[in-house]
């Protein structure tokens, strides 16, 4: 057999071995992430329920998961072990303010809005134009008025139930 028509197989066989590699890889970082877990550590399941660990065994972690409510998982259902300040976030609402030392934004637009007292308080013209009144020596209605009254007609019409509605 020659070269050529090993090539395929032999890419095929290290694709394969790279793939196993980095799955044991991450199932060895879980196992260890799982190990490493203490009483009083937040986690996440993999069904995505958020607790603290009250109690870790061989196989099974126990979990609670709120006042009286005490849960008994296997170790190989924690999705992950959380942070102190992430698990706060998630299930408390409980933001670390980092920015402390950062001005503090007003609740409300008013300071976004005050002027200078130097500022003229003139008007700005946007180009709008009032709209024309009716001529009041032919007393016929603006030119706006007459589509108004053509679509009130057309419905009318239309709700007589005439021979158009059968």
């Amino acid at each position: 057999m020659s070269l050529v028509t090993l090539l395929p197989f032999i890419v095929l066989i290290g694709a394969m071995f790279l793939m196993t590699r980095s799955a044991k890889k991450k199932q060895q970082q879980a196992a260890n992430m799982r190990n490493e877990m203490q009483p009083g550590t937040g986690v996440r399941t993999i069904g995505g329920m958020y607790a603290t660990v009250k109690e870790v065994n061989e196989d099974t972690v126990l979990l609670d998961a709120g006042p009286g409510v005490e849960l008994l998982f296997a170790k190989n259902a924690i999705g992950a072990v959380l942070s102190d300040d992430e698990y706060n976030r998630i299930v408390h609402g409980i933001e670390h303010d980092l920015k402390s030392d950062m001005d503090v934004v007003p609740d409300d637009a008013s300071s976004l809005t005050e002027t200078d007292a130097a500022s003229d308080d003139k008007s700005v013209d946007l180009g709008k134009k009032a709209a024309e009144p009716a001529d009041e020596t032919t007393d016929e209605p603006a030119a706006d008025a007459a589509p108004a009254e053509a679509q009130t007609d057309e419905k009318a019409k239309k709700s007589d139930g005439g021979s158009e509605a059968k």
